[in-house]
C-alpha cells in the first residue's frame, strides 16, 4: 500500500480529501492538523494565539513535524499535514492542494459558522506565522512546490471531484512506483 502525503493551506480541502482517501485506500490516516488543534485546547489558547506562542516554542512544530515523518516511514498511511510534502521524505505521492485566499477564507467561515473577517484575519496571521516558523526552523520555503509530484487547484472543484482526481493521481503513481509502467 503506498505512503502518501497531502499538504495545503488552511481551507484548500486536504482533510475531507485525505479522510476520503484514506478509506479508499485502506489507509491509516493521521493529521498534524488534529494534534496543532489539540494541542492549542490544552493551552486554552485560539489557533492565532497558538500560532504566535509555538513561534518561541520551536519544539512544539519539530515534535509535530517528527511524528509525520515517522508515521510516513510505517508505510501504509495518509499523512495530512501543512508539511507533509516535504516531512514525508518516504512519501510514494507528494500531493498539494492549493485555492485563493478568498475561497479559502470563505470555506473556514462556513465550516466553523465563523464571521469571514475575523476568519480571514486569523488565516493571515496563521500563515504568516508558519511561514516564518517553517523558514526559520527547516529553510522551507512555503512557495517553493518542487518537492510535490501533483500541485492541484480545488478552486472550481467540488469535494467529490478533488477526491476522485487525486484517487487516479494515487493509482497512477502507486503503480509507477511499483514499476506496473
Amino acid at each position: 500500500m503506498p505512503t502518501v502525503a497531502i499538504s495545503g493551506l488552511h481551507g484548500a480541502g486536504k482533510t475531507t480529501a485525505a479522510k476520503a482517501l484514506a478509506k479508499k485506500f485502506g489507509l491509516r490516516y493521521v493529521s498534524a492538523g488534529v494534534v496543532f488543534r489539540q494541542m492549542a485546547r490544552e493551552r486554552g489558547m485560539s489557533l492565532d494565539e497558538f500560532s504566535r506562542y509555538v513561534e518561541g516554542h520551536p519544539e512544539i512544530d519539530r515534535e509535530i513535524d517528527e511524528r509525520s515523518a515517522e508515521e510516513a516511514k510505517s508505510g501504509n498511511v495518509l499523512i495530512d499535514a501543512r508539511l507533509a510534502g516535504w516531512m514525508a521524505k518516504s512519501a510514494d505521492v507528494k500531493i498539494l492542494l492549493t485555492a485563493s485566499l478568498e475561497t479559502r477564507v470563505q470555506r473556514i467561515a462556513k465550516r466553523e459558522n465563523r464571521d469571514v473577517d475575523d476568519v480571514m484575519r486569523e488565516t493571515l496571521a496563521r500563515e504568516r506565522s508558519e511561514a516564518k516558523r517553517y523558514k526559520k526552523l527547516y529553510g522551507i520555503d512555503l512557495n517553493d512546490h518542487s518537492v510535490f509530484d501533483v500541485v492541484l487547484s480545488t478552486e472550481r472543484l467540488n469535494e467529490r471531484e478533488v477526491v476522485q482526481v487525486l484517487e487516479k493521481v494515487i493509482e497512477l503513481m502507486t503503480r509507477k512506483n511499483r514499476g506496473d509502467e
